[in-house]
């Protein structure tokens, strides 16, 4: 890991939603003046993100400017390219979530994170792999899927994060179990649950720690698992959530380098906020995939990682 001082070239993949964006707009002509190349690309339908990675011609850093659905689809152009040519990451976050980069300690204040972003430090990072699909916070299988991909652009924007709480509720009163089996390296689990989260970050749905273990530079990935609960078992499955044992009645935690999911059917799956659907899928963890810039002291790298301030 280290800090680069000198003047970089840059290219900023912008959210079209949040283009509009005043601050972020006066942050990119400060950090010109000091003398940084930065290239701003605005996104107007899905799929540019992706694109414009493939098309940046020689930059040291690309920058994903907009929510966890716009890092992811930088993510996905960063692993199209061959991994001696994939530049630096870095993350403003514009969205409504943000979960994966308020989780690193990246600051929401445009002007602030695009300053990390030139002068922070990179470090090596994993990312996440479901079938063919990148992620680097975290894929929710499930009801915690359902209420991702269900909850409305309007009802974002009102909401904020707690419109995942107010869908989560809605949602619970008929909550679908999906029957399967989960396997990793040393076991296997045959039953149904409505709740997987596999972690490479430690939140999602609006600031919700799912995967407080995890960090993203061991090479492993975070599984939990909730049962169906039944109403006078929710003291005892609290108690569960609060120790986060591998082998609850009703909730489960592992740390694994991969794991299989195989369903009767196909389970909604929404990977840093990308909902898909699948019955059968493989999820790995990709050990130092690509460079993220950090802040200092990001509790999302490991004790031995941690940078000083």
């Amino acid at each position: 890991m280290n800090t680069k001082a000198r003047r970089k070239r840059v290219q900023l993949i912008l959210n079209g939603k949040v283009a509009a964006n005043d601050a972020l707009r006066a942050a990119v002509a400060r950090q010109r003046k000091a003398g940084h190349r930065i290239q701003v690309r605005v996104t107007w339908e899905k799929g540019d993100a992706r694109r414009f990675v493939s098309e940046a011609d020689k930059v040291d850093l690309l920058i994903a400017a907009g929510g966890d659905g716009t890092v992811n689809e930088v993510l996905h152009g960063l692993m199209d390219m061959p991994t001696v040519s994939r530049p630096s990451l870095g993350i403003v976050p514009l969205g409504t979530a943000n979960d994966f980069a308020i989780a690193c300690g990246i600051p929401r204040n445009p002007e602030k994170a695009l300053a990390l972003c030139m002068r922070g430090a990179e470090v090596r990072i994993d990312v996440g792999k479901a079938n063919d699909h990148w992620f680097i916070n975290a894929a929710s299988s499930g009801f915690g899927a359902e209420i991702t991909a269900t909850t409305s652009p309007d009802l974002k924007r009102l909401l904020g994060p707690a419109a995942y709480t107010v869908m989560g509720a809605i949602l619970a009163i008929n909550l679908h179990h999906y029957q399967g089996r989960l396997i990793l390296p040393n076991r296997e689990i045959t039953g149904n649950g409505p709740v997987a989260i596999v972690g490479n970050g430690r939140q999602t749905g609006g600031g919700i720690k799912v995967a407080p273990r995890a960090c993203i530079d061991d090479g492993l990935l975070d599984v939990l698992v909730v049962r169906p609960i039944s109403p006078t078992a929710l003291l005892a499955a609290a108690r569960e959530l609060q120790q986060l044992p591998p082998d609850g009645e009703y909730v489960s935690y592992w740390q694994t380098p991969w794991l299989e999911v195989h369903s009767e059917e196909a389970i909604p799956v929404n990977l840093d906020g990308e909902p898909l659907r699948f019955s059968t899928v493989r999820y790995e963890a990709v050990p130092r995939a690509i460079s993220l810039i950090v802040p200092p002291n990001c509790q999302l790298l490991s004790q031995r990682r941690r940078l000083k301030g």
